[in-house]
């Protein structure tokens, strides 16, 4: 199951950019089926670094991981079709550096290992130091 879908990557980048991308037989419309099979190909790129640290695919998409898995897509088909510019280049250059951190473990999707999502504690905790410039530490006076 793919990260985005064609609509998000429409939403994402435009149907005319989209058309440009996918419409090899020049119909002016664009060619959900390639788009559909290049999304499932960026979602396998993604699941290939996440596989070590969480259990895919997942049912549901983390929402940070649709726009990378557009971003790779895009420069799959561009470079598909010999159109890439820098900015797709860049793109795709964070989007991997980005999956490269989360096999790390430098960041975390907010998932265990399982793929389940890990619950948020409504609960916060405040900590405060020693005070630096107290009675205590002026002897009751100021500065």
């Amino acid at each position: 199951m793919p990260y985005a879908t064609p609509e998000q990557f429409v939403k994402t980048f435009s149907e005319r950019e989209t058309v440009s991308l996918t419409d090899e037989k020049r119909t002016g419309t664009v060619d959900n089926d390639k788009l559909t099979f290049a999304l499932e190909r960026a979602s396998n790129v993604i699941d290939g670094y996440l596989v070590g640290r969480y259990k895919t695919p997942w049912p549901d998409s983390p929402g940070i991981l649709i726009g990378y898995c557009c971003d790779i897509t895009r420069y799959q088909l561009a470079t598909d079709h010999r159109i890439l510019s820098e900015e797709m280049r860049l793109r795709y250059d964070d989007s991997i550096k980005f999956l490269e951190k989360v096999a790390s473990g430098k960041i975390n999707l907010g998932r265990d290992t399982s793929g389940g999502v890990i619950p948020s504690s409504s609960q916060m905790r405040i900590y405060s130091g020693v005070r630096q410039f107290g009675r205590e530490s002026t002897d009751g006076g100021a500065f």
